[in-house]
């Protein structure tokens, strides 16, 4: 299928760069990765990490999420049958008529066919379409060069034919809105024309737009630099927001330091030190009043080096409160927090 109608590398390498973690290739095929519900105050969500090749990209400075992942293919065979485990799963059939969104990622991009197989992902629509009646949101996570808008029309008319009329949405990582931090460093190849590309077209085609964002994602930022460069990112996606006329959320995670990565080694020599929680609501906060809504990343998923984690003993109230904002949105919560750092 066509892939040549964004800016932006079109054959991303398979192999790692600079990265010593391996692969999880004794996973059980039929096996999802990993799925948990999230509860915003949009509806009770259900994300879900299929199991699959490895993103083909794997150049991103802090990231080890291909850890969890195939090195090699993994066939649409194999990721119909994680469907059906999944829907099969007791916690997700007796949530069904709760699910409002469901997030799909495979820790690379949902709408790369070498890694996520079409028929699959059709498949996967098809069981939603049958299984969850409340169901308004569809997610798929990918980098901006695998976007096809023909494929997301087709997507888009298959979701309309559910119980509930269903919208999608595109998530794309960008981590940070530095350019030189952004694509220098961090090496995640995604340029603002780019970007601004692929969002003009998704609002002209009725779809939303999730954007992932890190809080202090290279070493050498100090913490007051890296809320910086969050506010930056939330004032840039309120105008953007404001200008094309369609929703957008920032989805904001703090960093950690990966095991098997050049931020593990950075932190094993002092060099970085993952961001505390009081900078995470400090970063937040600046998105009171804008017209972009925000979600916090708040689980390291067990991929942090010893020590490396964001997630710190003592901690714990604030980070209920923070898990409560995630919920109900009340930037009071954020408030109380900054005032307790």
């Amino acid at each position: 299928m066509e892939r040549g109608n964004l800016d932006g590398p079109a054959t991303p390498t398979a192999l790692a760069v600079g990265k010593e973690y391996s692969y999880d290739d004794a996973h059980d095929p039929t096996k999802p990765a990993a799925y948990w519900f999230q509860d915003p105050p949009e509806g009770k969500t259900l994300f879900i990490v299929f199991y699959t090749q490895a993103c083909r990209w794997s150049r991103c400075l802090g990231c080890n999420l291909p850890s969890q992942m195939a090195k090699g293919h993994v066939g649409f065979g194999a990721l119909m049958a994680q469907v059906d485990y999944l829907l099969a799963q007791p916690e997700v059939a007796d949530s069904a008529a709760e699910i409002k969104k469901i997030i799909v990622s495979n820790n690379g991009s949902a709408l790369d066919e070498a890694t996520f197989s079409s028929t699959a992902l059709m498949y996967l629509i098809a069981r939603a379409n049958l299984g969850f009646p409340n169901l308004s949101v569809l997610s798929l996570e990918t980098r901006p060069e695998y976007v096809d808008f023909a494929e997301l029309e087709f997507i888009a008319r298959s979701l309309k034919e559910g119980q509930t009329p269903t919208s999608l949405e595109l998530a794309i990582g960008f981590e940070a809105f530095d350019e030189n931090i952004r694509n220098e460093v961090f090496k995640k190849g995604l340029s603002l024309k780019a970007f601004e590309k692929m969002a003009q077209l998704l609002a002209e085609h009725k779809f939303s737009l999730k954007c992932y964002f890190m809080l202090k994602p290279v070493p050498g930022l100090t913490d007051d630099d890296a809320v910086l460069d969050i506010h930056r990112a939330i004032d840039y996606l309120g105008g953007l927001s404001g200008r094309l006329g369609a929703p957008i959320n920032m989805h904001l995670n703090p960093t950690y330091a990966a095991r098997g990565t050049e931020l593990e080694r950075a932190y094993i020599r002092g060099e970085f030190m993952p961001p505390r929680l009081h900078d995470l609501a400090r970063a937040a906060l600046h998105g009171r009043g804008k017209s972009i809504s925000i979600y916090l990343g708040l689980s390291d998923e067990g991929l942090a080096c010893a020590g490396g984690s964001f997630l710190r003993p003592g901690e714990e109230e604030i980070l209920v409160k923070l898990e409560q904002f995630n919920k109900t949105g009340d930037w009071g919560l954020l408030d109380e927090v900054i005032q307790q750092g």
